[in-house]
């Protein structure tokens, strides 16, 4: 029997690419099913993230005109992990695979096909990673690529230029619903839960249209939350740094003591100003860092919940069914 497939794509104000993505997307599963890779339940489920345009309009008249568009509506914005945490739980319920997927048509649609072979070969979980960065700014492509070293450095497991285009099971989603962090980093979680697991490289183009979501505040704010939340090495070099900075301190101690006794001493209210602005600035920073530590363990400790569906429409659709 052909698995279900739900293509799970979080949206936020993109009513001028919405259009576009759904007739994309409707002619890969309609290509999938004719060629029985897929079963005819399959469907594309969109995800609300309490949008401030017309993109929820949009999603129920697809839904009307077609069933193999659905969505979910989110009761506020969460950004888009959350959103796409949302989908994913939803899709479970209905998919036996499900395949992640940003609404603005810079994820290669066609790669679908070999994510799916890879499915049938046995893997549960298949990354869509970029081939190049020949599309992105220089600053985008350097920040990026340095991102994804220091986690490497960090220890944290995380694939290289990899967003959030992945194929995965129904068991991998069910394993994943036992990780109840407030603070997602998907990229970083999906690795920690194992499986077979394997790369389709594909090539990332243009936006089809309207503008990025992901300003340079969100970008550097995502990528500090990937940072902080997969590993306690900043704390851990806060405590090397300060450990060099007491050994230097030392030394330079025994310096000032054989210069004092040889009567050497000279004056040096530069490097004194300097010595201390460095000692307060590194204080500062330290506090910062630990604080960011705090402040995650504040919110993990309230357990508020990651996301709330206002509106489901295939539940909807159900309802009035049974109703019938």
């Amino acid at each position: 029997m052909n698995p279900i497939l739900y293509v799970v794509v979080p949206c936020y104000n993109e009513e001028k690419v919405l259009e576009e993505t759904t007739n994309q997307l409707k002619k890969k599963l309609d290509s999938l099913i004719k060629k029985k890779i897929i079963s005819k339940e399959s469907k594309v489920l969109y995800v609300n993230d309490g949008s401030k345009d017309n993109t929820w309009k949009m999603i129920e008249e697809f839904h009307k005109k077609d069933s193999k568009i659905t969505g979910i509506s989110l009761s506020r914005n969460r950004g888009h992990q959350n959103a796409l945490l949302a989908g994913l739980m939803t899709a479970k319920k209905y998919a036996e695979i499900v395949i992640s997927m940003d609404a603005d048509l810079q994820d290669d649609i066609d790669a679908i096909d070999e994510m799916l072979e890879k499915y049938q070969e046995g893997y549960d979980i298949v990354y869509g990673a970029r081939s190049s960065r020949k599309e992105d700014s220089l600053f985008k492509k350097t920040t990026a690529e340095a991102f994804y070293k220091f986690m490497k450095i960090l220890g944290v497991d995380c694939v290289y230029n990899h967003a959030d285009y992945r194929l995965t099971t129904k068991k991998v989603l069910e394993e994943l619903e036992h990780f109840e962090e407030v603070n997602l980093f998907l990229r970083g979680m999906f690795p920690l839960i194992g499986f077979q697991s394997t790369v389709v490289y594909y090539e990332r183009k243009k936006r089809f249209a309207g503008e990025s979501k992901y300003s340079l505040g969100k970008m550097l704010n995502f990528a500090w939350d990937g940072i902080t939340s997969f590993s306690i090495k900043p704390l851990r070099m806060i405590c090397v740094l300060g450990f060099i900075i007491l050994l230097g301190s030392i030394i330079m101690m025994i310096y000032s003591i054989i210069r004092y006794f040889t009567g050497n001493t000279v004056s040096g209210w530069a490097s004194l100003a300097v010595s201390i602005w460095f000692i307060g600035g590194l204080q500062l920073t330290s506090i910062g860092i630990i604080g960011e530590y705090i402040g995650k363990v504040y919110k993990e400790t309230k357990k508020r919940p990651r996301y709330i569906i206002e509106t489901n429409l295939e539940e909807l659709k159900n309802r009035e069914f049974t109703k019938k």
